[in-house]
């Protein structure tokens, strides 16, 4: 049986940007279907936007940890913990890249590459399956 990290290197071979390959590989343990997930992590990839910024990969699973803990309504006990597991998914990220920022991930300005985009998106479904769905590759 494949598993779900392999699922998100699939994706992005097929075109998916980094968030898309990471959110979509997991929607379903979210209740979300893969198109709806696609639509709502579009504008994530390369940095936000094509920006740079915050790593899409880290951004897909951030989103996962939305769609995972909220409730879907205002309710402040859901998003202080959905704040905290996003907190430990940065975290984490963080601490094994050594920056959550595209642009210092690729090496764009330095012409040292951190981490490649692949091992990005690596990096963040190990840690979504890890902190969000209990599971590990």
């Amino acid at each position: 049986m494949k598993s779900r990290v392999e699922k998100t290197m699939e994706n992005h071979k097929k075109g998916y940007n980094c968030a898309q390959s990471v959110a979509c590989a997991y929607c379903d343990l979210v209740g979300m279907d893969e198109a709806s997930v696609f639509r709502m992590t579009e504008g994530f990839g390369a940095g936000m936007g094509g920006m740079d910024c915050t790593c899409g990969a880290l951004s897909g699973a951030v989103a996962l940890a939305g769609l995972k803990n909220s409730q879907g309504n205002a309710q402040k006990q859901t998003k202080g913990s959905t704040y905290k597991l996003s907190k430990e998914l940065v975290r984490r990220f963080r601490e094994k890249n050594q920056t959550v920022i595209c642009r210092e991930l690729k090496g764009l300005e330095t012409g040292q590459v951190l981490r490649s985009c692949d091992g990005c998106i690596r990096d963040a479904a190990r840690l979504a399956e890890e902190l969000l769905f209990g599971e590990e590759e």
